[in-house]
């Protein structure tokens, strides 16, 4: 695809998109004539989300990263469907920061009422003691340094430092805050954890049928594993994950 020409979307999912590439989204069904508009929230019918690897741009997204176009349709209907999310799938080696990416970052210093946590990005992250699920002035919670904390970014752009939260739009934790002090902490790549994440995954079901454990996955390429799966050995799970790696790149 030449830069700047233009091409439908639709017609590019599954291929190779470049950087500079543009692509043109569909009419509304509904309006006439209107191009999708782009959210930055949930997707409703008709609404379509910018993911990783594009922009947005007057003519419709722009292609940021060298990778596979994909296309998640909306509400789990048909690919021909309007709206969803387009996103580039590549195999960069650095995590970028996106808003509302769930990752495990590691604390590294304590300045004033803040946390700077160690997220695998270009810059550290910031993370504020009242972003934590029933934290107050004078109830606050025990971070130190070198301690893993799960959360969720709330602002990260090019222009601002990432900042994390512990706590969803309702003030609840969600299962984030605080990882346990024992466990094992490992890094993959970022198709892995993409791969791991992803609804049905066959490599987690083909390791549940070995034995039981319990996983935090972070969408910056790290993993902890909880202590009581220490006793089978750290060795032979992380093995088995670096073993089916090389699959998700086919």
């Amino acid at each position: 695809m030449a830069a700047g020409s233009g091409a439908p979307a639709e017609s590019c999912v599954g291929q190779v998109v470049l950087p500079g590439d543009v692509l043109l989204l569909p009419a509304h069904p509904e309006d006439d004539g209107e191009r999708l508009r782009l959210g930055a929230g949930a997707a409703p019918r008709g609404r379509l989300l910018c993911g990783p690897g594009l922009r947005r741009c007057p003519t419709g997204l722009l292609v940021t990263k060298c990778g596979l176009l994909r296309h998640r349709p909306a509400g789990g209907g048909a690919a021909g469907a309007a709206g969803g999310a387009y996103w580039v799938d590549s195999q960069q080696k650095r995590y970028v920061p996106v808003k509302g990416d769930h990752v495990i970052g590691i604390v590294t210093a304590k300045a004033g009422d803040v946390f700077k946590l160690d997220v695998g990005g270009s810059e550290q992250a910031s993370l504020s003691y009242l972003a934590f699920e029933g934290a107050t002035k004078r109830n606050r919670p025990n971070v130190q340094v070198g301690d893993l904390i799960y959360g969720q970014f709330l602002v990260a752009n090019k222009d601002m430092e990432p900042e994390m939260v512990c706590i969803d739009s309702s003030g609840r934790s969600s299962g984030m805050g605080l990882i346990g002090q024992d466990g094992f902490l490992f890094k993959v790549s970022l198709g892995l954890i993409r791969k791991l994440l992803a609804p049905k995954c066959e490599i987690i079901q083909e390791l549940s049928q070995l034995y039981p454990f319990e996983l935090v996955l972070g969408m910056n390429g790290r993993i902890w594993k909880c202590p009581s799966c220490l006793t089978l050995g750290s060795s032979p799970w992380a093995c088995g994950l670096l073993v089916l790696e090389p699959l998700v790149q086919l």
